[in-house]
């Protein structure tokens, strides 16, 4: 689904953030990505979701050579990809619903083709009851559910998570993550950027090391 070849990335006339990266992130696959804070996670996962253009190497997403796409075709190949962010990026005027509903609606599908499919998600992480109040009301763990299923309404091939538990208690850490094992079990494949060891503990997933900008795979 993704792949990269000796990757390399930095911001202007830096040093390299990214060096020589390869891997790949099959179809229905699960995996950690992990290493200390200012390893690189957060560029690799904006890598892998084309809000950044790497500085060398090559980086292959669904087949296709990410430096030869058109402009125009990369608004349909980001829908084949769900992100959850750090900082959850709702928006704040808008109740639960509306912002999970909101990349069908920016998309031009009418409601009634996906009320029910935004209400049953919303139920299926727990938020059944909240999806009619605004994000100022909703605690940090109801705002990570919420951008999680965010990411999930337009039913993407892959999920990538950057840091989702990393404003929670560990309860929830915990529940989040069997949200995710459940996702990956219905077919999604899941990258999982944290550095919390105990939670990459309760899971035998694939672990994927960055450090010092390069990459190590334990499988």
């Amino acid at each position: 689904m993704i792949r990269f070849e000796n990757v390399g990335l930095r911001y202007g006339m830096g040093a390299e953030v990214l060096r020589d990266v390869t891997f790949h992130i099959a179809p229905k696959s699960l995996q950690f990505l992990t290493g200390p804070s200012g390893a690189g996670k957060t560029s690799l996962i904006r890598l892998m979701f084309l809000a950044l253009r790497p500085t060398r190497g090559l980086i292959t997403m669904f087949g296709r050579d990410t430096a030869r796409i058109p402009k125009s075709d990369l608004p349909a190949l980001r829908r084949r990809i769900g992100v959850v962010f750090q900082d959850f990026r709702l928006l704040e005027h808008l109740t639960t619903y509306e912002n999970v509903a909101l990349p069908l609606r920016v998309t031009g599908v009418d409601e009634a083709k996906y009320r029910s499919d935004v209400v049953e998600l919303l139920k299926w992480v727990g938020l059944g009851d909240r999806m009619h109040v605004l994000p100022p009301v909703l605690s940090g763990g109801e705002k990570q559910r919420a951008a999680i299923a965010r990411a999930l309404i337009a039913q993407p091939e892959i999920l990538l998570a950057d840091e989702p538990t990393g404003n929670v208690d560990p309860p929830l850490a915990r529940r989040l993550l069997r949200l995710f094992t459940e996702l990956n079990k219905l077919g999604t494949s899941v990258v999982i950027a944290t550095h919390d060891i105990n939670l990459m503990n309760q899971v035998d997933a694939r672990r994927i090391v960055l450090h010092d900008g390069r990459l190590d795979i334990y499988d």
